[in-house]
């Protein structure tokens, strides 16, 4: 049975009944998810089972059809579908090979050109767990991974084997009437003069100088592979993991190229980078080091990891919605607290006068949006649709409204009509109140007294709930629009329980701001050990806020991340009382080279290496320089565009001559410099790219 021939009408119809009626648990999508115009999403082999049902009658059945059919489906009448962030494990034994993916099968190892691995390792019969020991400039996930950790584990079984046997090794067969392929080949060369493409190959290098080349294409072509090295060199009961994940479009387009990281060892707990356990552990990090080492680019790239739960790095991955998740800012010296927590702003009111109002900064707003996450993570099913009916009803009185022409009446008798509604607050005009025509109410406010449940019939029943001694003016306005949105209220359809997400907040630069001008009392809510409510502050406005008892603080899903370079002579400035809130972390210039894979040129990227390398040394040796006034590779990213001729004149040498100004004998550091960048050329240098 193919896919039934739905019209876009009914396939409407379909999300409003599945609104109403909610997703059976066994007809949820394991892999992809149709995004409806409200944002919603929803299983596309259910959407379009009922789709049928409606238009044509039929059972509800989603059994003739797969996720792969439903998604192309949908897709081609112009659907949005997007891919779950669901990972995969394979398990791989001396006499099984099995993944948590129900489409896996060995019988067509070629589906791996579809996902991307994420991690691999070796498991013990005793329990023992192994990661990979990565080399030098090593990147950790590619299509090599599963295949570099057998040969890690088994490196010195594998070397003795006689040629015969290691010829014959078998490494990949795409289906069962299939060749198998095999062979562990010395070089490159030896693959090729057994017909097997250089391009398709991976290496591994041990014992000096020594090499092993096999086959590999894609994450599944080495797991025969893998097993038989189980076979032949492992104990009952080991076994090999493999974590992976379908790649999105933009990976199918680009090929991914095997590049080189330095991989310190460390347990991910899930993630792609060791990193990103260190923030989640620490709460607050700041990198620091030289200059152009990637800190900001690596920045982004953990609060990528940590959001998508290790699913993927590319912050341009990330949906719109796990966008919000993220925030970015660069302190500079005139940077301050109305900048960052909150302060008045200027405005113009609708008389044309000027006024001011208080309103958050960046990094109030951030944490008030993670704070409504996690404590919305933590209410009832009952409460989030009592929330979520007040919601709908709000809206829908607001929607309802003829701006500045409905008129209401109090309970005294006054006359009023709404003129304006924004996020927090909604305007009143009242004409015949000759002292006070005009008047702004608290939306939150009106929203607590509809969620609490209560009734509200006399404006001392409002000062009770609010705890407070006296009534005030807008409470009789309060009372009005309360009851007007209670009579829309009605029981929500669908309860989803809000998943508890984590938040980054990244500030670059964070050095070259004044920071205690710009954290103020916010020091304290900062420090990992007093985050949640134990560390609830009142901020410098809070008598201008309309509750004069809010308090402010962290919550445990918030993590920050800064920013710093070692040579900025704010460094010295930078606050002790901040400087034990952070956990410290140096990125060396030689650190993060994978980042010169994006030259996409091998040559190139070899001879940036060496150039840098050569230069860094020179450096180091400088009397009054060091460590920290070295080149990060993030300089030679600019060979995109430009040569090494051209970045030393425009880039790197204006920076190191800032370096020595007012040194002894200027002209001549800079010639050793030189000297020692130009011996790094590809004809001057050989450059070690072993494991």
């Amino acid at each position: 049975m193919a896919v039934p021939k739905v019209d876009g009408q009914f396939i409407a119809e379909a999300i409003k009944y599945i609104d109403e009626n909610g997703v059976p648990w066994h007809n949820t999508s394991t892999k992809y998810e149709l995004v409806w115009e409200n944002g919603n999403t929803y299983p596309p082999k259910y959407v379009i089972a009922v789709a049928n049902h409606l238009q044509n009658g039929a059972e509800i059945d989603v059994s003739g059809y797969n996720a792969v059919e439903a998604k192309n489906y949908l897709t081609a009448k112009g659907y949005e579908i997007q891919i779950k962030q669901t990972k995969y494990e394979i398990t791989i034994t001396s006499d099984s090979v099995t993944s948590t993916d129900d489409s896996f099968t060995m019988d067509n190892i070629s589906a791996g050109d579809v996902f991307k691995p994420l991690d691999a390792s070796f498991v013990a019969v005793d329990g023992t767990v192994i990661k990979r020991n990565y080399g030098k400039g090593e990147r950790r996930n590619t299509n090599q991974t599963l295949p570099r950790i057998a040969f890690q584990i088994y490196e010195k079984q594998i070397a003795a084997l006689p040629v015969e046997e290691k010829e014959q090794f078998p490494i990949c067969q795409y289906a069962p009437d299939k060749e198998m392929i095999r062979g562990i080949y010395y070089s490159k060369d030896e693959a090729k003069a057994h017909n097997i493409n250089p391009f398709n190959t991976m290496s591994y290098d041990y014992d000096d100088g020594r090499q092993f080349v096999i086959y590999s294409w894609n994450i599944f072509t080495t797991l025969r592979f893998v097993q038989e090295c189980l076979t032949r060199f492992g104990n009952p009961g080991d076994s090999f993991k493999l974590i992976y994940r379908e790649k999105d479009e933009k990976e199918n387009a680009e090929e991914e190229a095997a590049v080189v990281e330095e991989v310190k060892p460390a347990e991910f707990n899930g993630y792609l980078n060791p990193y990103s356990t260190m923030l989640v552990e620490s709460k607050n990090i700041i990198f620091r080091g030289a200059p152009g080492t990637g800190k900001t680019y690596l920045a982004k790239e953990i609060a990528t990891d940590i959001i998508s739960n290790g699913y993927f790095d590319d912050y341009t991955m990330l949906t719109d919605e796990q966008k919000q998740q993220v925030e970015f800012v660069q302190f500079h010296p005139s940077y301050d607290y109305s900048d960052f927590v909150e302060g008045l702003r200027p405005k113009t009111n609708e008389d044309g006068s000027m006024g001011f109002e208080l309103q958050d900064g960046v990094f109030k707003k951030f944490v008030d949006k993670a704070r409504r996450n996690y404590e919305n993570s933590k209410k009832s099913t009952e409460v989030i649709a009592n929330e979520l009916s007040v919601q709908e009803a709000m809206k829908e009185f607001f929607d309802d409204v003829d701006i500045g022409n409905n008129t209401f009446k109090t309970k005294k008798g006054t006359e009023f009509t709404i003129t304006d509604v924004d996020d927090e607050h909604i305007y009143l005009s009242i004409p015949p109140n000759a002292s006070i025509n005009s008047i702004r109410l608290n939306i939150s406010e009106i929203r607590q007294m509809l969620e609490s449940g209560r009734e509200f019939n006399k404006l001392k029943d409002i000062t009770e709930f609010f705890n407070v001694n006296f009534i005030q003016q807008r409470y009789s306005y309060n009372l009005v629009i309360f009851n007007e949105i209670q009579k829309k209220k009605k029981a929500a359809k669908i309860i989803r329980e809000e998943e508890l997400k984590k938040y980054v907040f990244i500030i670059d630069e964070i050095n070259r701001g004044e920071i205690s001008k710009i954290f103020g009392e916010l020091f304290f809510a900062v420090d990992p050990g007093y985050r949640g409510v134990a560390g609830e502050v009142s901020t410098q406005y809070a008598n201008l806020h309309a509750d004069s008892n809010e308090k402010f603080y962290i919550p445990d899903n918030v993590y920050i991340i800064g920013t710093m370079n070692d040579i900025d002579r704010s460094v010295d400035s930078f606050d002790f009382a901040m400087r034990r809130r952070f956990r410290f972390v140096e990125l060396r210039a030689d650190e993060r080279l994978e980042m010169l894979a994006n030259l996409n040129n091998e040559e190139k990227e070899a001879e940036a290496i060496a150039r840098m390398s050569a230069l860094n040394v020179e450096i180091a040796a400088t009397e009054g320089l060091n460590e920290n006034y070295q080149i990060g590779a993030s300089y030679f990213l600019k060979l995109k565009n430009i040569d090494f001729d051209q970045l030393w004149s425009d880039y790197l040498h204006p920076l190191l001559q800032e370096y020595i100004n007012g040194m002894y004998d200027e002209e001549s550091i800079m010639e050793r410099f030189k000297k020692a960048y130009n011996q790094g050329k590809s004809d001057g240098v050989n450059v070690d790219e072993s494991n």
